[in-house]
């Protein structure tokens, strides 16, 4: 069965993953030659809405010019964005290798390997120095993770004296059971779905104040709803999140948006500052 790291390395899988989007980049006409962000971006960023709220984050606190850490990076799509869009020297830390080397070969093809950089790593265990990070910055990462004081004791210690977290998240909203699979989790053994209270006190714990906090469910169901809509009437994209999902995609989807309908689950996004 392999330890619950490998387990969860395993669910995120996907062998030659940048070759694989390549083809699919060469089999839509695109110049491999000229690859830009805007040719990736389908494919580029692993969580509800992708680059759209993604810039929408950046763009509730002043990121420009700072050094981010992305915690859960996957393969680098918001690194790329902060990086190309808010001058941010970003460094993106994911437990697959398989992803941190897509991202790396994605931020050559599209010409931001000096701006970014990517490390295979334990989000409960950085490999960074105290005080290292400006911001730090973490999108649907913590469902796959048991230690949760862990993980943002981690983040805490990172961030420099006047430091921003930012998240954007998925959690449980009371006691019902979800269903699986999911885009994290093909089954419950490596879910670790908390509701939005334990994060809060655990961040109070560690001294971070909150800002402020939003609820982005809505929003992400009329994501959901528009995206299942298209893979019923044209099938899955040649390059879109089913080449991180793989075959299951639909009922990842599925179950995702009943989640969020049944509200057994939810989206927030959040600031806190040290």
């Amino acid at each position: 069965m392999g330890t619950l790291t490998s387990q969860i390395e395993n669910h995120y899988y996907r062998p030659d993953l940048y070759d694989d989007i390549l083809n699919r980049l060469k089999e839509m006409g695109v110049d491999i030659e000229n690859v830009n962000r805007k040719d990736i971006a389908s494919v580029d960023e692993f969580h509800v809405r992708g680059a759209e709220v993604s810039r929408e984050l950046a763009k509730t606190v002043s990121v420009n010019n700072a050094k981010l850490l992305d915690v859960g990076c996957g393969i680098g799509g918001p690194c790329r964005m902060l990086a190309d869009e808010f001058n941010c020297k970003t460094i993106g830390l994911d437990l697959s290798e398989e992803f941190i080397k897509t991202a790396t070969n994605l931020s050559k093809l599209v010409g931001l390997n000096n701006s970014t950089e990517f490390i295979q790593g334990d989000a409960t265990n950085l490999p960074f120095e105290n005080k290292s990070f400006d911001v730090v910055w973490t999108q649907h990462v913590q469902m796959n993770i048991n230690d949760k004081l862990k993980f943002y004791s981690e983040i805490d210690r990172v961030l420099t004296t006047k430091g921003t977290f930012i998240y954007y998240d998925i959690f449980k909203k009371g006691d019902h059971q979800v269903d699986y699979p999911m885009p994290w989790a093909n089954e419950s053994k490596i879910s670790f779905l908390e509701q939005t209270s334990n994060m809060e006190s655990i961040l109070d714990t560690l001294g971070l104040k909150k800002e402020r906090s939003s609820d982005q469910t809505a929003n992400g169901i009329i994501f959901f709803e528009n995206l299942l809509e298209k893979i019923t009437q044209f099938g899955p994209p040649k390059l879109g999140l089913n080449v991180l999902m793989g075959a299951s995609t639909k009922d990842k989807i599925t179950n995702l948006l009943r989640g969020l309908k049944e509200e057994k689950i939810i989206l927030q996004s959040g600031v806190y500052k040290k």
